[in-house]
C-alpha cells in the first residue's frame, strides 16, 4: 500500500512547487469581482457564477471550501482567463480632479491558476490551489489637465494603481461519515504601485511624502487560514460553511506615506454558507452566500475624508471608504450528455463604495454588483477535460461630489464607473479516473 501512495504525494509535491511558481508570477490582475475579491475559484465555480460550496468537485474547492477534497479524487487544474475591466469617471465643476469623461486604460490582463487535489485514504485528502485577487488597477493617462492646469487626473501625470494577490492555499482534509473537515493555510504575496498621486504630497498631506507616489513596485507577505465543512443531509442535500481569517501581511514599503499604519494592507477575511440539491442525478441546483469583511483593513475601510494635513499614511489615515460586502450566488448543473455538462449563474454584491469616497476611488472604481455567467465542462475522455466560463459584470456606477483638501467643492459631482468581462478556458485530468454511468429519469 505505501507504494501505490508514492506517486501521487510526489506529485503533488511537484504541483505545490509549481503552485509558488505561479503564484510569484501571478502579477497581471485578477478576475470578475466582489469587490476585489475573486468570484469563483476556478472555471467550474466561475461558471455558476461563484457558487458551489457544498458541492466540490476539483482542485480548486482548497481555495474555497478545503473540506470537499475528500470529494474529488485524484485531479490537477489548470486555468487561464482573460480579464477585461472596463473603467472610467465623469466630473464636472471640480477644482482639482481632471474635469471631463476619462477611462482607464490597460483593460486586458492574463490570469493563470492551478488546482491539484489528492487522497490519501479513503477518507482523508491534501489539496494545492493558487488564485488570485485584483480589480484595483486604473491607468489614467497624462493627457488630460487636472482643473488647475497641471497635467494627469490628479495634476501629477500619468495616475493609477496596481494591486494584486496571489493566494497559495495547502490544504487538508478528513471526512467523518456525513460530515468532511478542512483546514488549509494561506500565504499572500501581494504587489502593489502608485503613480501620479504626488500632489498630495505637496499639499502637506501625506504623513511621509517621499514614500507617496512613483515608486517601484513594492512587495508584502502574509499569511492566514481557510476552514470549512461539508455535511451530507441526505444523497440529494448537503450543507457547508466556509471561511477565513484575514491574510496578516507585512507592509508596503514604498508606499508607506500612502496606506494608513505605514503602508499596511492586509487581506480581509470572509465567511459563508451553501447548500446543493440534487433535483436529478444529473441536475444539481447551488445557492451560496459570503461576507466579506473589508471594515477589517483600514487601508481599505478607513473614509477617504477629510484629507488632513499628514493624515495619509498615518496609523489611523485615509483610506478607500469601502463597506463590508455581502454576495448571494445562485448556480444550475446539468449533466447534458455523458461528456458535456452546462453551467449557469447569477451573484449580487452589495456596494463597497459610498457617494462620499468617489473622488479617491477614481483609482480603484470596484463598484460592479451584478455578475451573470455560464461555462461548460466538455470531457474529451474519462481522464481529461477542457472547462469554459464566462461572467459578464454590466455597468454599474456610483455618484458623489469632489473632496479635496479644502473640503466638498460645491456643486461638483463625480460618477465612478465600471463593468466587466471575463473569458476562462481549463484543462482537468483525472488521474486513473474510471468510466461514469450516468442514469438519467
Amino acid at each position: 500500500m505505501p507504494t501505490k501512495m508514492k506517486n501521487p504525494l510526489r506529485i503533488g509535491l511537484r504541483a505545490g512547487l509549481g503552485a509558488l511558481v505561479i503564484g510569484a508570477a501571478m502579477t497581471g490582475g485578477a478576475g470578475a469581482t466582489e469587490g476585489y475579491f475573486l468570484e469563483g475559484s476556478g472555471a467550474r465555480e466561475q461558471g455558476l457564477a461563484g457558487a458551489g460550496s457544498a458541492n466540490s468537485q476539483d482542485g480548486f474547492t482548497t481555495a474555497n471550501n478545503p473540506a470537499g477534497l475528500v470529494e474529488v479524487g485524484h485531479q490537477i487544474n489548470g486555468d487561464l482567463s482573460l480579464f477585461n475591466p472596463t473603467r472610467q469617471y465623469s466630473a464636472s465643476g471640480t477644482g482639482l480632479v481632471a474635469p471631463g469623461t476619462v477611462k482607464s486604460g490597460r483593460d486586458i490582463f492574463v490570469i493563470p491558476a492551478l488546482g491539484y487535489a489528492v487522497p490519501l485514504s479513503g477518507d482523508s485528502a491534501l489539496g494545492v490551489a493558487v488564485t488570485g485577487n485584483g480589480g484595483m488597477n486604473t491607468t489614467y493617462y497624462g493627457n488630460v489637465r487636472c482643473a488647475i492646469g497641471a497635467p494627469g487626473v490628479f495634476c501629477g501625470g500619468k495616475a493609477g494603481v496596481d494591486l494584486n494577490q496571489a493566494l497559495i492555499t495547502v490544504g487538508y482534509a478528513q471526512r467523518f461519515g456525513a460530515l468532511s473537515l478542512g483546514i488549509a493555510p494561506v500565504l499572500g504575496v501581494q504587489v502593489f504601485s502608485a503613480y501620479g498621486l504626488g500632489a498630495f504630497g505637496q499639499f502637506g498631506l501625506s504623513s511621509n511624502p517621499a514614500w507617496l507616489s512613483d515608486h517601484s513596485p513594492s512587495y508584502s507577505v502574509g499569511g492566514g487560514l481557510r476552514a470549512g465543512a461539508q455535511y451530507h443531509i441526505s444523497e440529494q442535500l448537503t450543507v457547508a460553511v466556509a471561511g477565513s481569517t484575514p491574510i496578516w501581511s507585512s507592509p508596503f514599503e514604498n508606499y508607506r506615506g500612502l496606506f494608513a499604519g505605514g503602508g499596511n494592507f492586509d487581506v480581509p477575511g470572509e465567511i459563508g454558507a451553501g447548500v446543493a440539491y440534487k433535483i436529478t442525478p444529473v441536475f444539481t441546483v447551488m445557492a451560496d452566500y459570503k461576507h466579506i469583511f473589508y471594515s477589517g483593513v483600514k487601508s481599505v475601510a478607513n473614509q477617504s475624508s477629510p484629507l488632513l494635513p499628514g493624515s495619509l499614511g498615518s496609523a489611523n489615515g485615509p483610506g478607500f471608504g469601502w463597506r463590508d460586502v455581502d454576495v448571494a450566488a445562485l448556480g444550475l448543473e446539468w449533466r447534458a450528455l455523458e461528456f458535456l455538462t452546462l453551467r449557469a449563474g447569477y451573484a449580487y454584491n452589495t456596494q463597497p463604495i459610498t457617494a462620499a469616497n468617489v473622488t479617491f476611488n477614481i483609482l480603484a472604481p470596484g463598484v460592479v454588483t451584478n455578475h451573470i455567467s455560464g461555462g461548460f465542462t466538455y470531457a474529451v475522455n474519462h481522464n481529461s477535460a477542457i472547462d469554459f466560463a464566462l461572467i459578464y459584470s454590466p455597468r454599474i456606477g456610483v455618484s458623489g461630489p469632489e473632496v479635496t483638501p479644502f473640503g466638498r467643492t460645491p456643486g461638483s459631482n463625480i460618477d465612478i464607473s465600471m463593468s466587466q468581462l471575463q473569458v476562462t478556458l481549463g484543462y482537468t485530468y483525472h488521474f486513473d479516473a474510471p468510466k461514469t454511468v450516468i442514469a438519467k429519469y
